[in-house]
Parts: C-alpha cells; sequence; structure tokens
C-alpha cells in the first residue's frame, strides 16, 4: 500500500506508555477483530468459559461504568517492540484517509462525520465500554466512539492467522471505524435493540452487523484503489486478513469441528464476499447485509 509517513494523527491517543490503574473491570469489553480468537483458544486450553468470566462478548451490549475505589498500584508498561514508530505513523495514515473518505461520504449525504479516536495502548487500558487488554483485540467501544488497538495485534495477525502485510493492517483497522459509521447511522444501537427483544437472534444479528463492517472496510478499499494507493497483493492481503478470522476457520482450527450457531463474525467465504462487495462497488447500498434476502 502507498503511503507516506507523516507523524502521528491528531485523532490518535497514545497510552502505550501509560500503565494499568490496576486490573481491567472487564465488563462490557466489546471483542473484535481477533479477540474472539484468541478468548476461544485459551477457554479451550484452560478449560475455562473466559467469555463469561470477562463479560466480552463479540456482539455490542451496553457500556458499563468503569469501577471506582481506592487507589491500586501502576504496573510498568512492556517496553515498545523494535519498529514500532513506524507502525503508529502507518495506522495514523490509514485513520486519516479513513476518516476523510467517510468524511465525504456523509457531506454526500448531508451529514455531518465525527471523527472517531484511535487509543493505542500496551497490555490494558479502559474505556468507557469497560476494561481493555491485548488478549481482547482490536475493539469499537461506542459509548466513547473510540477504537482501541494494541499494536501487538498485528504480528499475531502476521505471525498467528498467516493474513502478513500492510493493507492487512489497515483492514482491521477499517473494519472497526466501520463499526463506528454504523454507530453514528444509528445501526447499532438498532441492532443491540433487537437482541435485546430477541436473545435467541443475538448471535444471527451479531453476524450480520460485523459482515456489514467488513463491507464498509471495503468501500474504503475501493476509494483507495481509485486513488492508486493500493499495489500488487493489497486486495489479496485485505482478503486473506478477512478471511484469517472467519468463525468456521477459527473453529476448525481450535477443536476441529464447525458449530454455525455459535458464529458471531461469519465464516471466511462471508467476511471475503461482503469485504469484497464494499470493494467492488463502492456503495453503502450494497452494504445491507440486514436486507431480507440476506
Amino acid at each position: 500500500m502507498r503511503w507516506k509517513p507523516g507523524g502521528v494523527s491528531e485523532d490518535v491517543e497514545d497510552r502505550r506508555d501509560e500503565g494499568s490503574d490496576g486490573p481491567p473491570s472487564g465488563r462490557g469489553i466489546r471483542v473484535g477483530v481477533g479477540g474472539a480468537v484468541v478468548l476461544l483458544v485459551l477457554s479451550l486450553v484452560l478449560k475455562t468459559d473466559l467469555f463469561s468470566l470477562l463479560g466480552a462478548g463479540t456482539t455490542p451490549g451496553p457500556a458499563s461504568p468503569v469501577s471506582g475505589g481506592g487507589v491500586a498500584s501502576r504496573a510498568a508498561p512492556s517496553p515498545a517492540p523494535a519498529g514500532e514508530d513506524e507502525r503508529v505513523q502507518f495506522v495514523s495514515f490509514v485513520l486519516d484517509d479513513l476518516q476523510a473518505t467517510w468524511g465525504s461520504e456523509f457531506a454526500r449525504a448531508g451529514k455531518k462525520y465525527p471523527h472517531a479516536k484511535l487509543v493505542l495502548f500496551r497490555d490494558e487500558t479502559r474505556s468507557a465500554c469497560g476494561g481493555a487488554e491485548a488478549a481482547s483485540g482490536p475493539f469499537y467501544c461506542p459509548a466513547d466512539g473510540k477504537v482501541y488497538v494494541d499494536l501487538g495485534f498485528y504480528d499475531e495477525l502476521r505471525d498467528r492467522f498467516g493474513a502478513p502485510g500492510k493493507f492487512a493492517e489497515a483492514y482491521v483497522l477499517a473494519h472497526e471505524i466501520g463499526h463506528h459509521v454504523q454507530t453514528l447511522l444509528g445501526i447499532e444501537s438498532r441492532v443491540r435493540r433487537l437482541q435485546e427483544e430477541g436473545p435467541s437472534r443475538r448471535n444471527a444479528l451479531s453476524v450480520k452487523l460485523e459482515l456489514q463492517a467488513d463491507c464498509l472496510a471495503g468501500i474504503w478499499a475501493h476509494s483507495t484503489e481509485r486513488r492508486q494507493l493500493l499495489e500488487r497483493g493489497d486486495v489479496e492481503s485485505g482478503l486473506g486478513a478477512a478471511a484469517a478470522v472467519g468463525d468456521d476457520r477459527l473453529e476448525r482450527q481450535a477443536t476441529g469441528r464447525v458449530h454455525p450457531e455459535t458464529w458471531t463474525h461469519g465464516s471466511s467465504a462471508e467476511r471475503v464476499a461482503w469485504f469484497r462487495r464494499g470493494l467492488e462497488s463502492g456503495d453503502m447500498a450494497s452494504c445491507d447485509t440486514f436486507a431480507p434476502s440476506r
């Protein structure tokens, strides 16, 4: 992907050098791309349902207040890996490009686009949705309009999930900003309400929400392709990242079996298909995963 280092975005909140204010509250964690992977694998290894222990889920839920009371000791943060400064500049470039793209899309519809903030942290931090840990993976908190990323996740994406390349990293951020777009349009809150009204549809609605975020990521990719920012192999890199975190692939790797009724993000094929739909159309109307026929 063609990009130019240009410092750190004004929309980046860098908490990497902050220690922990005590253990995360664990409530209201909204697991994004990759988060379900880590929790699923650890649950199987430890034979403990970490999802229930953390109160985390891959579906949106009401924001929980941060636990208070007392002064906890601050743990020293992990040292910054070599080369992380370049990665910070890259995610800053992608973030600014994403926000400019969606700003234009909203303006064409006569709407304003309030920017999301990107919080970079190491090991753990807090959000308006509760505690956040590196193991949760990148996630978006609708209560504060911020995306939370431990940059070490990108190494996992490359090494553990077999999705290398700058555009694969960009896809992850584009997916989470897609959730910001859904929140601004009122889609996220409507889905949450439907989930509360029909708990049996919770997972199915979560899949539709996540697939739509993939499609919205594809719309941004369409924009980068039109502006000739993509290089050979970039599209394949993005598609590979989408496929790497498909529920069927993750379940098969972890247990050797696939249980579609437990999915919350969609299969690899579905994620690739919806990302490609946005990439090829560049049209938000093509991203209606909630249409009855879909």
